[in-house]
């Protein structure tokens, strides 16, 4: 829950006073409400559901998946052999005089130029492949914290509803009060600014909904909504395992495995542009017609270039001091990455404690106090403040467990994508 519903807490108390002459019924913790699963079957997405969908028809894994095709093309067009050329020649003009050649000449690859392009062009085939693996990442765990955004914004919506009920019937009630001359017409004044207080709380928390509600489909490669609501059990905190198996894990993050790729293929490159340095032999087999002798004469030939001037030394330099900066790049990728993890693991680590004490210490003990503040005031025990003090800790420990759950989620997500951990079968 954002910050913004807690000035709703301050306008509630000036409702309390009133609304709660009849005793209140049936108040539970949010562990035995289980507020959070809505029990609907119509138009409800589950998160399975939500995955399955993004993973289909997101438009950035399709055009990670065009990128994959595309280098399937330079992958074949690095193993083509090269073409042979054919030549005509003639010499003289005149009938008697002239000779004519035909002949096909066949460039021939030395230095493992065709194996270091094919080797260069299957390590880009590589790279693409591995962004597609960790666009699927990346849009599964974008899709769980909208999902469960989404949730938080529902369950944010039914407690604003709630609160404009009660912000109703305590509004009647004060009214009614007044009409008799128990209260002071400022209470009545009081339950009509704490009943419109309610109503732009509970105006706020729809358009959170919407818009949560749109950035969800949006992930799903949709327009609009085709959801009424999203379904799942945000109580169900996501496993917390041991740091040193997420830490063994970081050589699987697919920034480290892209890094790793790059600096593979830079050193294909680098194989490349040192094969280069070595001229390819050129073939030349033809016929020559010489008309003066009267004959057909066989044509056999060889060439190469010589490299004297032009030895490809500034591409290989180049190419070497791009595979230097690669392989630094894969370091400082590796760092970073487990950096993040360690940061994402204590985020999870911190929600997933602060959750678990606000499920089995803080919110029982807040609806404990609140129930007897409540009956207390009722039997003239307690001052209303008692009771304001004890609504105002369980608003608090409503919201910052909402908080929590909706922080561990997002978290363990976090760290399946930085991990490479996360199911993508799609």
């Amino acid at each position: 829950m954002t910050s913004k519903s807690y000035w709703l807490i301050c306008a509630v108390p000036f409702v309390m006073q009133i609304a709660f002459a009849e005793p209140p019924q049936n108040i539970q913790s949010r562990s035995e409400q289980k507020t959070f699963y809505l029990h609907q079957d119509d138009g409800a997405l589950t998160l399975q559901q939500a995955i399955d969908r993004a993973l289909q028809n997101n438009p950035e894994i399709s055009i990670a998946l065009h990128e994959v095709e595309a280098n399937a093309g330079l992958k074949r067009q690095a193993s083509a052999i090269p073409n042979p050329e054919l030549g005509y020649l003639l010499e003289d003009l005149h009938k008697e005089t002239r000779t004519t050649t035909v002949q096909l000449s066949q460039p021939i690859e030395l230095g493992g130029k065709r194996a270091a392009r094919m080797e260069a062009a299957q390590r880009g085939a590589d790279i693409a492949d591995e962004a597609l693996r960790a666009k699927r990442i990346e849009i599964r765990t974008e899709v769980v914290g909208a999902f469960y955004t989404v949730l938080a914004m529902q369950e944010r919506y039914r407690i604003a509803q709630s609160s404009l009920e009660l912000a109703e019937r305590a509004r009647n009630i004060a009214a009614k009060r007044v009409a008799a001359g128990k209260v002071s017409p400022l209470d009545e004044t009081k339950a009509r600014v704490a009943r419109s207080a309610a109503q732009v709380e509970l105006s706020q928390a729809n358009s959170d909904l919407i818009n949560a509600r749109f950035r969800l489909a949006a992930l799903l490669g949709i327009g609009e909504p085709d959801f009424d609501t999203v379904r799942g059990e945000v109580d169900d905190l996501p496993a917390l395992p041991a740091w040193s198996t997420v830490q063994a894990q970081v050589g699987q993050s697919p920034e480290v495995i892209r890094a790793r790729l790059e600096f593979e293929r830079r050193r294909a490159l680098v194989a490349v542009e040192r094969s280069k340095r070595v001229g390819d032999l050129t073939l030349t087999i033809g016929n020559k017609r010489d008309e003066t002798l009267g004959r057909d004469q066989t044509v056999i030939g060889l060439s190469i270039p010589l490299p004297l001037f032009d030895r490809n030394q500034g591409s290989l330099h180049e190419a070497l001091s791009r595979s230097y900066a690669a392989n630094d790049e894969l370091t400082a990728v590796r760092v970073r990455a487990e950096n993040e993890i360690r940061r994402e693991y204590q985020r999870l680590k911190t929600a997933h404690e602060e959750a678990t004490l606000y499920r089995s210490e803080i919110l029982p003990d807040a609806t404990t106090a609140y129930q007897a503040a409540t009956k207390g005031f009722e039997y003239g025990k307690f001052d209303f403040i008692d009771v304001l003090d004890a609504q105002r800790t369980l608003f608090q420990a409503e919201s910052q467990y909402l908080r929590s759950l909706s922080e561990a989620h997002i978290a363990a997500a976090e760290i399946e994508r930085l991990t490479g951990a996360a199911g993508t079968t799609k």
